[in-house]
């Protein structure tokens, strides 16, 4: 796709890095979107399944609480049928059903948590970047004032800096969002960790008595 000239003006007036800042906004964009999709289908916004499967559950009827869960992409979904799974797993004691749910549960959260660190990576560089583009473009800005000596343009020199503060803009730019979707993504997965030991400890402290 051919970017519209006007945009390849503004960004060969910040340089390189102006370029390099415009290609993180692009990446910054997709890992978003692709995390909102990721999440979706983990079912981080969805409950009311494995919430009706532990009511199930509590009242002993382990058959109706597994046929709500079963084939559920849902991460609380999976991670409470395995509990149900491990618990009533006969060659397994109460402990090493309880270890079997928390790795179970430790690679759905990990799943969860993927692209995270990525975003955050993006949020503390682009700043950084951006301030690099600045320094860069004031040092030109002041050694070509060095040069015109006394013929200098003040104009000029305020056109140099005004270009050269653009990369700082879209620096911030970049890594507002970033940090924003870090935090809202963050959030979503402490609460998903949350639930998911709550119904953990739902699996193992009510319902059937299975030894």
């Amino acid at each position: 796709m051919m970017l519209p000239p006007s945009l390849i003006a503004f960004l060969e007036r910040g340089g390189p890095v102006l370029w390099l800042i415009a290609a993180l906004s692009v990446l910054t964009l997709a890992l978003i979107l692709w995390k909102l999709w990721q999440l979706a289908r983990l079912g981080a916004w969805s409950g009311a399944a494995t919430a009706a499967a532990l009511d199930d559950w509590a009242q002993g009827d382990v058959d109706a609480a597994r046929a709500k869960l079963e084939g559920r992409r849902s991460i609380r979904a999976r991670m409470a049928l395995a509990a149900m799974t491990a618990r009533h797993d006969p060659a397994l004691t109460e402990a090493q059903a309880r270890e079997e749910t928390t790795a179970h549960a430790r690679i759905d959260l990990a799943r969860a948590r993927t692209g995270l660190r990525a975003l955050e990576l993006i949020a503390t560089t682009a700043p950084l970047l951006g301030l690099l583009g600045t320094v860069v473009g004031m040092i030109d800005a002041f050694q070509a004032l060095q040069e015109a000596g006394s013929r200098a343009d003040p104009a000029a020199l305020a056109g140099g800096i005004w270009e050269a503060l653009l990369t700082t803009a879209a620096g911030m730019a970049v890594a507002i969002p970033a940090g924003v979707a870090l935090t809202w993504f963050e959030s979503i997965a402490a609460r998903l960790q949350g639930d998911m030991e709550t119904a953990a400890t739902r699996v193992f402290t009510r319902g059937p008595k299975v030894r």
